[in-house]
């Protein structure tokens, strides 16, 4: 296990600089990622509205952002080889993945995570309404303004945010980490949970700032994708070199 570091309150704000940095330096390989996500969520957007199931989207959108971590490992490859004082190309970081084949395991992971968000998602639904999810523009009339509405939401928040809440603390930075070390998917995760025990104070801001990024993104019909996803891709990749220390 390699040693931990606690860190100021106050870091966030630097890994978001330095993450901007990494952008603006390889902009067209972040935007390469961002677009392809963006673009995906309007083709998922499409497809739904097109079946009458729109409102999917919304649990889909939120799972998006426990898978985010595995996906943004050609983004973390960026940042660590820009730190390194080389070149990269987009061929480079889409192929970070082979560097450690661990990584595969924490990807399924993190699919496993999100299987399960959406069955739970889709569970608390059919408890309160029953039957199908609405259509994306009946949502708000059918769901938010019914009578158990209300009730709904605050569950759905609440459980979501305890699943986010254990993956990030398992995944915050154990992506950065195999990406950077010979280690198990397992050690990473151990890592990355006594990281997040360590700085916890530090780390709800971290993850309320990264899910802020997320959200903005989507909301931004998921255009904005193409440029929050990279900063906050980049953006971790220095949190890890943070609260990691050295093996």
């Amino acid at each position: 296990m390699p040693a931990l570091k606690p860190v100021s309150l106050d870091r966030s704000t630097t890994w978001l600089e330095r993450g901007f940095r990494d952008f603006a330096a390889h902009p067209g390989i972040g935007l390469a990622y961002g677009g392809v996500f963006a673009l995906m969520g309007w083709l998922l957007t499409f497809g739904l509205a097109e079946i009458g199931l729109g409102s999917l989207i919304l649990p889909l959108a939120a799972g998006f952002m426990l898978v985010a971590p595995f996906l943004a490992v050609g983004l973390y490859e960026v940042s660590r080889r820009r730190e390194d004082g080389q070149g990269v190309t987009l061929l480079q970081a889409v192929g970070a993945l082979r560097r450690n084949s661990q990584m595969a395991d924490m990807g399924l992971v993190l699919l496993l995570a999100f299987f399960v968000w959406f069955q739970l998602a889709m569970i608390i639904f059919a408890l309160f309404f029953g039957g199908h999810p609405p259509a994306l523009d009946e949502f708000f009339g059918q769901v938010v303004l019914a009578p158990q509405g209300p009730a709904f939401l605050l569950t759905g928040t609440v459980v979501g945010g305890v699943v986010a809440a254990i993956v990030f603390a398992v995944s915050v930075v154990s992506m950065p980490m195999l990406l950077d070390r010979d280690v198990s998917a397992l050690t990473a995760m151990r890592t990355s949970l006594k990281a997040a025990w360590l700085n916890r104070m530090n780390m709800i801001g971290w993850a309320a700032t990264l899910a802020t990024l997320g959200v903005l993104g989507v909301a931004a019909l998921f255009v904005g994708l193409a440029v929050t996803l990279p900063i906050a891709a980049h953006a971790s990749w220095h949190a890890y070199r943070d609260l990691v220390g050295s093996d």
